[in-house]
Formats: C-alpha cells, structure tokens, sequence
C-alpha cells in the first residue's frame, strides 16, 4: 500500500519544518509538526513506512527535552512499525530511554540490539555512559547477550 503523492509530499513538508524546528531548539513546534504528519496517515498509523521515522522524530523531541516516559511510548511505536523492529536507532533510544527509566534489564536488552545492528559507532554521539553501563552488562566481543 502507497500513500497517495499530494499526502506523502504533505507528510514531508511538515516532518521538513519538524526537523528544522527541533534544530533551532523549538521541540514544542516541531513535536506539532510530526503530530499534524503523524495524523495524516490513515488508519493505523502503524501500518506505514512513513510512522516509522515520524514516531522517532516525535520520540527524539521528547528524548531532547528529558522526558522519557513519552519517548520511550514513542520508540515503542516506531519498532512495531515498517522496518522498525531492527533498526539500531531505534533500539539505541528504546535502550536510553528505558536506562533513564529505571528499567536497566530492558535497557541492557536494547542497547545490545542496537550495538548488534550498528556497533559501537551507534553510542559515539550519545552520552558515554550508555555504552559503558551495557559494557558491564554484556560481554561485547563474544556472545552479544546481556546479563543480569
């Protein structure tokens, strides 16, 4: 299933003016530009490629801002979405955000997905402490398995 042209390139427009909000520091705007896409897809938002990468932008505005909760409702959504499930990124910030939550056993789970599918290179832009605190969980150079 496609989207029609008019409401992909809709879709594009205000994911565009999201990202270039959310560069500029102003993550309430953007979040409403990813919202205003987000509901354009019809349906289940979940069944389309296009949700994928909205719920990540939606769930990296509120990554930026420190709320995790709702990030990690956001990147939630994105892995049960096309191509979501596997995507590094998304197992980066599914792992950070359930870190910040306190839920260090789903965060070891994760975070060893995400440094699976996109090595350490993944963690480099990030806040050293993730790639350190799944170094003590998981023995990185064998079985790639996290431990309790």
């Amino acid at each position: 299933m496609q989207l029609p042209d008019e409401v992909h390139a809709e879709i594009t427009d205000l994911c565009q003016e999201g990202d270039a909000l959310a560069g500029m520091g102003e993550f309430d705007e953007a979040r409403l530009r990813y919202i205003e896409a987000l509901r354009l897809l019809p349906g289940d938002p979940r069944g389309w490629a296009a949700s994928t990468w909205i719920y990540v932008a939606i769930g990296d505005v509120h990554f930026r801002r420190g709320v995790h909760d709702k990030a990690y409702k956001c990147f939630h959504n994105a892995v049960q979405c096309p191509d979501g499930l596997g995507n590094p990124y998304i197992h980066l910030r599914l792992g950070q955000t359930a870190f910040e939550l306190g839920d260090h056993d789903r965060a070891a789970d994760e975070l060893i997905r995400a440094h699976m599918g996109g090595g350490p290179e993944i963690f480099e832009e990030d806040d050293p402490r993730y790639l350190k605190f799944l170094r003590a969980r998981a023995d990185l150079n064998h079985s790639g398995s996290a431990g309790s």
